[in-house]
């Protein structure tokens, strides 16, 4: 017997225990992760159960016109499973979860899958299910460009080059906790570019880093005293995202940035599988910006989709 209750913060313990275990989960769904913006964002995460037992989770938001995000204040979302979870039950999962959302009055799920290379092992039940049983279709494919570590391809002459230069240079690398300065380079190129600011605010980043400091670690490249580029990377299980890239004139003038991601792919993280340097795109994939996955692919990355999907109840 199916049930879905709704997630309540004195399920906080629970909901982190599965999330840990899970198959296709990571940290950004650990609720000291997920609940740092809780203002910003009206949850509406949900646990399904079978005979009592926890059997996945659904990380979402509501919004005033009645669609349900799996998840809006999130790069991915979706059904997290266990380890042991079968094809049965993610179909009984699904089914549960539809009957409570259109109880709930939901019309709509914007469902962002979690990309394969940040499942522990296969675990892809959920597209089936979502799209053969629940009908629901592809609105948004954004292109992210990832290392495979286990069989790199090598960097191209360009980003030789600028590791050289970066080396004449003597621009150093080390592991760093200076939040403040690399979110003040981050935000000058921004706003200068964009006329945006980071997704974090540096408080925010000081926050989420102390309460994670295995998984979020910053490197920064520095020319004397002077601190030219870094990475702030999320380490999710043998996945590491560079969550952000910044350099400032200088850095990007000596090549720190090659630097950078040359002793981060041959030593810090040599033993991780992938290496996962984000999207390229926007508007649901429909605008790419071909500079930028142009010096992605020039460390040897390559594509990975990341889906979106919308599942009308």
């Amino acid at each position: 017997m199916f049930e879905v209750v709704r997630y309540t913060p004195e399920k906080t313990d629970e909901w982190n225990t599965f999330t840990a275990r899970s198959r296709n989960g990571t940290f950004l769904f650990d609720r000291r992760y997920m609940d740092y913006h809780s203002a910003r964002y009206h949850d509406h995460s949900l646990m399904i159960y079978d005979r009592g037992r926890l059997v996945a989770l659904f990380p979402a938001n509501e919004t005033v016109d009645g669609r349900l995000i799996s998840h809006e204040g999130l790069t991915y979302g979706g059904l997290i499973v266990g380890r042991k979870t079968i094809t049965d039950t993610v179909i009984n999962a699904f089914s549960t979860l539809e009957k409570y959302l259109i109880t709930a009055r939901f019309q709509v799920v914007i469902y962002k899958a979690v990309p394969r290379i940040y499942h522990d092992i296969p675990s892809e039940e959920d597209l089936y299910v979502l799209t053969q049983i629940c009908k629901a279709r592809l609105i948004g494919r954004d292109l992210s460009s990832v290392v495979e570590l286990r069989s790199r391809i090598r960097f191209t002459e360009l980003r030789r080059r600028g590791t050289r230069k970066a080396q004449a240079a003597g621009i150093s690398i080390a592991e760093s906790d200076d939040i403040d300065t690399f979110w003040q380079i981050l935000d000058n190129n921004l706003t200068r570019k964009y006329g945006v600011h980071p997704v974090h605010s540096a408080s925010e980043l000081r926050l989420l880093k102390h309460r994670f400091p295995s998984q979020i670690r910053l490197f920064m490249a520095r020319e004397g005293q002077e601190t030219v580029a870094g990475t702030v990377v999320y380490v999710c299980r043998d996945t590491i995202h560079a969550q952000y890239i910044a350099a400032s004139a200088r850095g990007k003038q000596t090549g720190a940035l090659d630097l950078l991601f040359a002793r981060l792919l041959d030593d810090d993280f040599r033993e991780a599988r992938y290496f996962d340097f984000g999207r390229s795109t926007e508007t649901l994939g429909q605008m790419l910006n071909r500079g930028l996955i142009f010096q992605k692919e020039g460390f040897g990355a390559r594509g990975i989709c990341y889906d979106t999907y919308e599942w009308y109840l």
